[in-house]
């Protein structure tokens, strides 16, 4: 069947087509969920080399095409109106530039590219070929998140001076699966360590809130005895008119702290633990499972404006508003859901805080 096939009882000509590139962790868990339950999209191929993943990709989307290689789907890709890269780092910027090349919007998980140069660039080949290149920012999406924004906007913290995010695992041991070697290549184009991973969503996150800083500070080590990659880093980012952010990402956090802290001039808001959808994910749950990303009541988070602190539920999780996002743009003609104006910025902070770790030095951003 070829790669722009419908599966069964999906009209393609209604449903764009999305060919979806790597089917790891990243692709089976975080895309091929959400793109097959978006009744407005078809996800009609999947490249990915390795045997089992082929087989379970065939498994849970009988209709799907499983193809070997990336320039497998490149032959097809006028079968398809959409690509999805979800593949090692180092592979985001040649992969994302092959798609460009064939006029084709392309997804691209986080981060974007290992360099705000190179986001830059690919920036400008999609304004070039009249598409987009849409950055994989998730956790915009976090029941958490959504909870932070929605409480900022209703303005209930007061002028907000204080905000702290956190991304903290206790992960003592390196991982040494060899399916996951590339996160500890050490070479720079293969943006590998926690600044670029975790750390990419806490700064989008606060970009988001925030936008853009005045200036960086960062200080990123290596804390494990086996890591060849950095596994512990904190950033703050200075906003001459805007509250202190703080930011922190580690593997080797026994306790972790609140994943959010916001002081405010009338009150403060604290929330402990992260999203339920990674888990539900990767336990086999589904975007579409009755209660999908609702948090239980003993997980919300503390609102203080008074002598007793109250409890705020939590925002549903909706991973699935990304692709809704994407379902619209292509089919509406509204703006893609992550602009990749926000990626080039969080790419620019993240090259500032390595630097900064680097020197020692305050950044500015100007």
């Amino acid at each position: 069947m070829p790669c722009g096939s419908a599966g069964p009882g999906v009209s393609s000509r209604i449903a764009p087509r999305v060919g979806l590139v790597g089917y790891g962790l990243g692709g089976s868990v975080f895309h091929a969920p959400f793109i097959a339950a978006e009744p407005r999209l078809d996800l009609a191929c999947v490249v990915t080399a390795n045997a089992e993943r082929q087989r379970q990709a065939l498994a849970r989307y009988p209709g799907v095409t499983v193809l070997a290689s990336f320039e497998e789907l490149l032959g097809q890709i006028d079968d398809l109106e959409l690509v999805v890269v979800s593949t090692p780092n180092a592979t985001h910027v040649t992969f994302a530039e092959a798609v460009l090349s064939h006029s084709r919007p392309v997804v691209v998980d986080k981060p974007v590219a290992p360099s705000a140069e190179e986001v830059a660039r690919l920036s400008g080949l999609a304004a070039a070929a009249n598409t987009v290149v849409v950055p994989f920012h998730n956790r915009r999406w976090d029941g958490d998140f959504r909870t932070v924004v929605s409480l900022l906007d209703a303005g209930e913290l007061g002028t907000l001076h204080a905000f702290e995010s956190r991304f903290e695992r206790w992960q003592p041991q390196v991982s040494t699966d060899p399916d996951r070697a590339w996160k500890r290549d050490t070479s720079p184009s293969a943006a590998a360590g926690i600044v670029h991973d975790l750390g990419t969503h806490l700064v989008d996150q606060a970009v988001v809130l925030f936008g853009r800083p005045d200036a960086v500070y960062a200080e990123v080590a290596r804390r494990r005895p086996a890591a060849e990659v950095n596994d512990d880093a904190f950033i703050a980012l200075r906003y001459v008119n805007g509250p202190r952010v703080h930011l922190w990402a580690s593997a080797v956090a026994a306790d972790q702290g609140p994943r959010f802290r916001l002081l405010g001039s009338a009150g403060a808001y604290t929330k402990s633990g992260m999203d339920v959808q990674e888990a539900a994910l990767i336990a086999g749950g589904l975007p579409t499972d009755p209660g999908w990303g609702e948090e239980p009541m003993p997980s919300w988070g503390r609102i203080s404006t008074g002598p007793e602190p109250r409890a705020v539920p939590t925002y549903a999780g909706a991973y699935g508003l990304f692709y809704a996002g994407i379902a619209a743009f292509l089919l509406d003609g509204a703006p893609p859901p992550v602009d990749i104006a926000d990626a080039l910025l969080t790419a620019e902070i993240i090259d500032a805080a390595l630097r900064s770790a680097h020197t020692g030095a305050v950044i500015p951003l100007g």
